[in-house]
């Protein structure tokens, strides 16, 4: 019983935690590995951009909310996720007509892009705040659990109670759902086809008669939708705040760059592996041990390697150690 106790705990605290954020991060990766694979920059934006998409996804809901429609036991953000794609993806187009095109056509270095896309970074962090406030903001208006440990614990006759919320399924189910849309779009659509002959040789690409600006716009709204749907389940599954999703920059470029920058694939397996490093490293396994060893023999300290505050510098010295002994990531990166 002891044994079941502690694989419990290890569900409640670390697999699932570490599941819907590591499907979170990876939604995120996508969208910088999309924008890098095929318009070759950084995008130092993309947090904020998911910060502005959710709080237009946020404004989407309380509207309807105020006209009495719901999707109950859903919450009614996935209902409002449409609304808040498309406000990010004419934020998105602007932008990259009013600043990053500028430079494409003057076939600017990457370099050039990456500090343009850091001045948008702090426009749209203000522009978020100014619209929807810095406070913290709680959203979610669909059932909370799906498994209750108070049930749980009555059905199993278990000390440890799991808990199973709402929002860590609604993350892990849609992450699936918008990871198979992703690839089927890129591999069997006439669209998607150029999109990937266009990051593997721009100039071979336009010999073929591939629109460049189409190719630019379309990217652009599958980041917008990528960083608006990642947000949203973010900010469902926590709350939202706008300066997280600044702080969120540092995990989401190192799951891109552990994966391999500008892979798909390994912007997931990125996520998912930052994911497991920040929640693992932080959390205290006092409480599984007490279940496995005898209870003279518990520590009474914490016992974990980092407190929470340091949670993002695992992400930190993650990518400091890829990009030392394996620049190119898990995958080989530049590539759709």
């Amino acid at each position: 019983m002891d044994f079941l106790n502690a694989i419990v705990a290890m569900l409640n605290f670390v697999i699932i935690p570490a599941s819907a954020y590591g499907a979170q991060l990876a939604l995120g990766a996508l969208g910088v590995t999309l924008i890098y694979g095929i318009l070759r920059f950084s995008n130092f934006a993309h947090g904020d951009t998911m910060a502005f998409g959710t709080a237009m996804t946020i404004l989407g809901t309380w509207g309807l909310q105020s006209l009495g429609v719901s999707i109950s036991p859903l919450p009614t953000a996935l209902l409002a996720l449409p609304f808040g794609i498309a406000a990010t993806a004419a934020l998105v187009l602007g932008t990259d007509r009013a600043v990053y095109r500028f430079y494409r056509k003057k076939k600017s270095d990457p370099i050039i892009l990456v500090m343009a896309s850091v001045g948008v970074m702090f426009i749209m962090n203000g522009v978020t705040r100014f619209v929807i406030g810095v406070g913290e903001i709680q959203f979610d208006d669909g059932v909370r659990f799906v498994i209750n440990a108070r049930e749980f614990r009555a059905a199993t006759g278990l000390a440890e109670g799991l808990a199973l919320r709402s929002t860590q399924v609604i993350t892990l189910v849609t992450a699936v759902l918008v990871v198979w849309a992703l690839f089927w779009f890129l591999g069997r659509t006439r669209t998607g086809k150029s999109m990937r002959a266009f990051s593997d040789n721009e100039d071979l690409a336009l010999l073929s008669g591939i629109n460049p600006e189409r190719v630019v716009a379309v990217t652009w709204i599958l980041a917008a939708a990528l960083a608006t749907i990642a947000g949203t389940l973010f900010g469902l599954d926590k709350s939202f705040k706008a300066f997280n999703y600044f702080q969120l920059l540092l995990p989401i470029f190192a799951a891109a760059i552990v994966g391999g920058l500008g892979n798909p694939l390994g912007a997931i397996a990125g996520g998912f592996v930052i994911a497991f490093s920040e929640v693992a490293v932080t959390y205290d396994f006092r409480k599984v041990l007490g279940y496995l060893i005898p209870g003279d023999w518990t520590p009474s300290g914490p016992i974990q390697l980092l407190s929470t505050e340091y949670k993002f510098a695992v992400s930190f010295a993650i990518l400091i150690i890829v990009l030392l002994f394996r620049p190119t990531g898990i995958f080989k990166g530049k590539s759709v």
